[in-house]
């Protein structure tokens, strides 16, 4: 087996509950899977993230953290994965990985710089939740993670689901549910390799990424997949990124 593909089999047997989406379908609209990337790590993990100009992915913090190098995988059109560089990781600076993990809410947002452009790939606006944000809101997500918990063969390619806001949504956190299952047994939602999935919402002008994946649980709050998902809202974080993007030589 070759190297690519020896990191990429890897990352995706891996079990830690990082979060893909179980239950979920193939994307309607072509432009969602043509965004949506796969990242992954030297340290085997893998998570989403979105192609938002033609060298710059959006995804999560805890997902690129620093001591590991990182790569996007991108599929030829002979259909072979090959490892494409990232120059560059912005890191939200006030992302805090305790937080995170507690499921509080906090800056899980950065951005990849590649060295090179994906071809085939498109590229999906970034914005911010229409608010105010209310229980029942409706939001997509989309990731690549497994569809079956512990199943990494289930894990790979793009898929999607429509959740509703639950709880108290806000431009901090939201959590999502199975409009269906309300988070108290199995539904749809995030899982192992979605984290960093982008969150859309529909707005005048089409779909446009209005948060990230961050974290998930299974029903009623227990380890797993099926019950929350964990949205991080880009409100307060879309200055950054523009920012981030500009001192990059690229334009949003």
């Amino acid at each position: 087996m070759t190297k690519i593909a020896t990191l990429i089999a890897a990352a995706l047997l891996l079990t830690a509950p990082a979060h893909a989406i179980v239950g979920g379908g193939t994307p309607q609209a072509e432009g969602v899977a043509r965004a949506v990337v796969t990242i992954v790590g030297s340290r085997g993990n893998f998570c989403t993230g979105s192609m938002i100009a033609p060298k710059l992915v959006l995804t999560v913090a805890h997902c690129v953290q620093p001591g590991a190098d990182y790569k996007i995988v991108d599929y030829g059109t002979d259909g072979k994965p090959q490892l494409m560089n990232v120059r560059t990781v912005a890191i939200h600076p006030n992302f805090n990985m305790q937080a995170m993990q507690a499921h509080r809410a906090t800056a899980d947002v950065a951005l990849l710089q590649l060295d090179i452009p994906l071809k085939g790939k498109s590229t999906v606006a970034v914005g911010a939740p229409n608010v105010p944000i209310q229980v029942g809101s409706r939001f997509t997500i989309a990731g690549i993670g497994v569809t079956t918990r512990g199943d990494g063969k289930s894990g790979g390619v793009t898929r999607v689901a429509g959740l509703i806001a639950t709880g108290q949504p806000g431009t901090l956190q939201i959590r999502l549910v199975d409009p269906v299952t309300n988070g108290v047994r199995d539904g749809i939602g995030a899982c192992t390799g979605d984290s960093g999935g982008p969150v859309f919402e529909d707005k005048p002008n089409g779909p446009m990424i209005v948060g990230v994946i961050s974290w998930s649980t299974g029903p009623n709050g227990a380890a797993g997949c099926g019950g929350l998902t964990g949205v991080t809202p880009l409100t307060l974080y879309r200055d950054w990124i523009l920012q981030t993007a500009r001192s990059w030589g690229a334009t949003l």
